[in-house]
Parts: C-alpha cells; structure tokens; sequence
C-alpha cells in the first residue's frame, strides 16, 4: 500500500503543476476533479485495511461534490460568462511554474521540521497537502477570473482536507464534514456571484471591478 501512496501524491504534486501552468480555464476545473478523486482515494489508501465504514462514506460524498457537482457549476458558469481562458494573469504561466518548483521546496523544507504521527507515507503526505495549500492561494491572488479563484479556493480546500489526513486521529469525520460544507456554500455562493457578474458585465475580471465607480 506505500508504493500507491507514493504513486497518488506524486499525481497530485504534478495536478498542482498544471493548474499553475494551464490558461484554459475547462482544463484547470477538469484538474481540481481530479484531484478531489485522488484525495478520496489517497484517504481509502492511508486507512486500509482498517477502512471505517465512516471514511468510506465522507469519502464518497466528498468526490461526488467536489469532483461531480461543484465542477459541473463551474462549467455551467463558464458558459453563461463566455470566459475560457485566463488570458492576462497577474503572474505569467512560465514564471508560476517556476515559483510552483521553488514552493514546492520550501513546503518540503518546512514539512521535515514538522513531527507527523503515522508512518513515513503519512509523512510524505504532508509536503503536498502544503504544496496543493499554496497553489490554491497562488491562484487565488495571481488570476483575475472569478472561475480561476473559485478553482483555486477548491485547491486550497483540497490542502487541508489533506493536511486533516496527515494530522488527524481522531474525529476525521466531524472535521471533514465541516470542511465539505464550508466549501459547498462558498462555491454556490461564488457561482452565483459569477452569474451576477457576467450578467452586469462583458467580462468576470475581478481586477477590473475596483474601477467601478457611481
């Protein structure tokens, strides 16, 4: 079971890489879906073969959200917005993922300093929940569409949710049904604020709305 261990965080490190470097804007929702699929099964992998039958559930219902149903608002507000790329971010694509490689080594450097319970996989784990952490704030901060920083709180969130399966003992479930929730009333909410935008405007630029005037 280590070696699949090994296998998923090394995906989930290179989806991180190509949300940093990808301009379309479908690729990047089709990214952080898949995503959430692996974090689900990263969570069966670190569980097993005591798998609880309460792990198999939020497991569950955390893909079919994050992967099924927040992706599928997301595309529905592509459509109604006309955005499909992120044409002019506030960092370029090639000097993100450079910055991408260099954050990387800094949450590899402050993931050692860090005392993980569990074995070494768990610890492993670590460094790219930290990793996917900070990309989803990059995004956050350097992109000007709406979609794009919806994508990358769903990342964020996809950090921590990982960052709570390297930590957490004891009452995972309770944390990350707290977790999910809070993230689907964002997301709705976030997907409701892009409908108003694209309605009112002919662009989601977030940067643009801080010229607005009366």
């Amino acid at each position: 079971m280590p070696a699949i261990l090994y296998i998923l965080i090394v995906l989930l490190m290179l989806l991180n890489f190509r949300l940093l470097g990808s301009s379309r804007i479908a690729a990047c929702i089709q990214t952080v879906a898949a995503q959430a699929v692996l974090f689900g099964a990263t969570a069966v992998a670190i569980n097993w073969p005591h798998l609880h039958w309460q792990i198999g559930l939020i497991v569950i219902l955390s893909v079919v959200i994050k992967a099924v149903l927040l992706p599928w608002l997301l595309r529905r507000a592509v459509r109604e917005s006309g955005a499909s790329r992120e044409i002019e971010p506030l960092v370029g694509f090639n000097l993100s993922l450079l910055l991408g490689v260099a954050l990387l080594g800094l949450c590899l450097l402050v993931a050692s300093s860090l005392p993980v319970p569990g074995d070494t996989s768990n610890g492993l784990l670590l460094p790219a929940a930290l990793f996917t952490a900070v990309t989803g704030l990059f995004l956050i901060i350097c992109r000007k569409k709406a979609v794009t920083q919806v994508l990358g709180y769903l990342t964020m969130e996809n950090g921590i949710n990982a960052f709570g399966m390297a930590f957490a003992v004891n009452e995972t479930l309770l944390v990350a049904m707290a977790v999910l929730l809070d993230v689907l009333v964002a997301v709705l909410v976030m997907g409701i604020a892009i409908y108003h935008i694209s309605r009112e405007f002919d662009h989601i630029d977030t940067d643009k709305l801080s010229a607005l005037k009366e």
